[in-house]
């Protein structure tokens, strides 16, 4: 079989002068070649092996410039100047020409170092279109993932292989307006094109509705329930209620940790759920779930009656020696916890929880939201898009940790050969995905649900795909699980220093090109892409582009009306808590 990169002595740079096992130094050799040499161009030098040639990435170009001169045989002014071109290379793998039975094969990480006096050669031309084009070509058609085209060559395309990226966790980031959301729609799309494509977009500001409304959608939305949706709610209207909180999560939004009575309310608290639930069963003839359920398990029970019994505790008696009324044993103690929950359950602001319509009090109604949700209903879009935009911030923890928790659980307790993996798309996961130091006990417990699935979500089939424009406020736990990257435009220090930190140390010189990245324009890192490389991104159909362009202040400034109407309308919608009407 032909050999696709084949060197000449017009692609000569120079020979290997240094060697460790970070770094490779190269001493040019036609000082003419510099202005041809640039920082990110690929070079490949050779090995003491006949069949590999080792491919590695340009760091620094360095022109150093040396004073010679002898005191006994030139003039006190005379000074000759020679100079040394060097480059410093970082090694990103190895190419076979043959490869045991295969042929043509590019391998990430290195065997054989190469030695001193070792040719480096320059990869451009039809070297560099052959090159990319094996990139391509081992990944096999059923896993191709095109996301884009290779800066290096606008005409190879740049594919991921679609397995890795998903199954390990990964991370779309940059500063905002530098192309993150089409990056997401573009893979959105590309993934829709497979039969049974099982993906949950966790949207934060209404972005992605595009992709749900038209004849070509290719997702389907929900809203999480408003204020304004609580009394006739559409099909598109999601619940969460109280019911599926265990009872960590129920407690940190009511508890008063700091309250002298605080273990006599959680003990009361969790005694009467369990209760509640246990009647719930019975009633259903569940009788093997009653054997083995825990106060955890997701089963309906009505909060008026856990008030109810809590009531009681409050206000009962004992009875004393001679027949009179003593002091209760929880009297008065559980007195505060009843208003804290009373409070939460008048608070609109959380009807999408403590005011759920009546269906979601029956025992199926969680297996039929679900099949919906795990794209298990054969009549619907395996992507769905979940709407947050209206969600509280404060509340939004609450709302994403426990969505998480319940789909995760899901497929734990899934037959394992039954299973259908998805993924989560955490779309602005600064916002509820917090450094855990920072993260209030709200917080917390939503934090932990997510740290769980990037710990154990592989075994199951559960992945997340992160994305944000402040990779140094997102949960480190969570980063350090992704082994993908596709890294935008970052100016500030500290969301490149968080880069640095995640990548390997040869690419960690890669980090200086992020503040120079164009929109649209990557740096993609990771198992599922053979060589690093900055990307030119696609562009989502027209009629999918996520709703996040940068507004163009100058102009409308100059064009645009503002619009009274406008403004009393969005009065109106604010104190309604609901875009809609």
């Amino acid at each position: 079989m032909e050999q696709l990169l084949n060197f000449s002595d017009i692609d000569l740079l120079g020979r290997v002068t240094h060697v460790d096992t970070e770094q490779i130094i190269v001493e040019i050799e036609n000082p003419l070649i510099m202005g041809q040499i640039c920082v990110g161009k690929l070079v490949a030098i050779e090995t003491g092996k006949r069949h590999e040639v080792l491919v590695a990435l340009i760091d620094k170009v360095t022109r150093k410039y040396i004073d010679e001169f002898d005191d006994d045989e030139s003039d006190e002014n005379e000074i000759m100047v020679s100079s040394a071109d060097y480059i410093k290379v970082s090694i990103i793998g190895t190419y076979h020409s043959v490869f045991g039975d295969a042929h043509n094969i590019f391998k990430r990480g290195v065997d054989t170092f190469p030695q001193i006096e070792s040719k480096c050669y320059s990869i451009n031309g039809t070297n560099l279109q052959n090159f990319m084009n094996i990139l391509s070509q081992n990944i096999s058609t059923d896993k191709r993932l095109k996301i884009g085209s290779f800066m290096m060559d606008t005409s190879a395309e740049a594919v991921l292989d679609g397995n890795k990226f998903f199954q390990r966790h990964a991370a779309i980031l940059g500063s905002t307006g530098s192309g993150k959301s089409w990056c997401v729609a573009n893979i959105l799309e590309k993934a829709s094109t497979l039969k049974h494509a099982n993906i949950i977009v966790f949207d934060m500001h209404g972005e992605y509705k595009k992709l749900a409304e038209g004849p070509d959608a290719i997702a389907e939305l929900y809203r999480i329930a408003g204020p304004g949706d609580l009394e006739n709610p559409d099909k598109s209207v999601l619940f969460l209620p109280y019911w599926l909180l265990n009872r960590e999560e129920l407690l940190s939004m009511v508890l008063d940790r700091s309250d002298s009575n605080a273990p006599n309310q959680a003990s009361r608290f969790t005694l009467h759920i369990r209760e509640l639930k246990a009647e719930t069963l019975t009633k259903e003839g569940k009788t093997d779930v009653l054997k083995t359920f825990t106060v955890d398990s997701p089963i309906p029970f009505l909060m008026s009656a856990l008030i109810d019994k809590l009531t009681i505790d409050d206000t009962k008696k004992n009875v004393g020696k001679n027949g009179q009324p003593t002091k209760g044993d929880w009297e008065g103690k559980l007195t505060r916890f009843i208003s804290r929950l009373e409070a939460k359950l008048d608070d609109k602001t959380y009807g999408f929880m403590f005011q759920p319509p009546e269906q979601a009090q029956n025992y199926t109604w969680l297996g039929e939201m679900l099949c919906g949700l795990l794209g298990y209903c054969q009549d619907r879009p395996g992507i769905k898009i979940i709407d947050f935009s209206e969600v509280p911030s404060d509340v939004l923890p609450v709302v994403t940790g426990t969505l998480a928790r319940l789909l995760y659980n899901m497929q734990f307790w899934m037959e394992s050969n039954k299973r259908v993996p998805f993924t989560i798309i955490c779309d602005e996961a600064h916002l509820y995905l917090p450094i855990k130091d920072e993260a209030d006990a709200v917080q917390k417990q939503a934090l932990y649900n997510f740290e769980r699935i990037a710990k154990e979500g592989r075994k199951y089939g559960v992945s997340i795909l992160a994305v944000s424009q402040r990779p140094a406020d997102v949960s480190k736990t969570i980063l350090s699980q992704c082994n993908n990257f596709v890294v935008l435009r970052l100016t500030n220090e500290k969301d490149k220093s968080v880069i640095k930190n995640l990548l390997p140390d040869s690419l960690k010189s890669t980090i200086e090109f992020l503040p120079l990245l164009d929109v649209g324009e990557a740096l993609v890192v990771g198992d599922s892409i053979l060589l690093p490389s900055k990307i030119l991104l696609d562009k989502p159909a027209t009629t999918h582009q996520p709703i996040s362009a940068t507004k163009d202040f100058w102009d409308d400034w100059d064009c645009k009306t503002p619009n009274n109407e406008a403004v009393i309308k969005a009065v109106e919608a604010l104190r309604r808590q609901n875009r809609l009407g």
